[in-house]
């Protein structure tokens, strides 16, 4: 692939129970996702049919459902699963997830990972 396209979600919003304290696993926290996804958008661009995509409504789709069914207590354990989900399932060798955790520390506007996986392109 010459240079790198990307394909992205911004500040997906997600509730799910997600935390290590008693008071967290009985209630759902809103989570918060930036995706970034490497795909050659070459083939798309000229055929202009949604088949030939990285369908960003389908990744998301399929995020709300599993991160909403998820019961983790790390961030870091959704962040891995996620980003190896999007690699499975939809065929995308690089990724770049940010999982934040809104109002979780005082003073915060919010916490959370930055990962990156798969090989970047380019």
């Amino acid at each position: 692939m010459a240079g790198m396209d990307i394909v992205f979600i911004e500040d997906l919003r997600i509730d799910a129970v997600i935390g290590i304290y008693d008071w967290e696993r009985r209630i759902r926290q809103p989570l918060a996702f930036d995706i970034e996804m490497a795909f050659d958008n070459r083939v798309p661009a000229a055929s202009d049919a949604i088949a030939d995509t990285l369908d960003y409504k389908a990744v998301a789709k399929r995020l709300i459902a599993y991160v909403g069914g998820s019961e983790f207590q790390l961030v870091e354990t959704l962040a891995e699963r996620c980003a190896a989900l999007i690699r499975e399932e939809f065929g995308v060798a690089w990724v770049r997830l940010k999982l934040s955790k809104p109002g979780a520390v005082r003073g915060s506007r919010a916490v959370g990972v930055r990962i990156e996986r798969g090989v970047r392109p380019g």
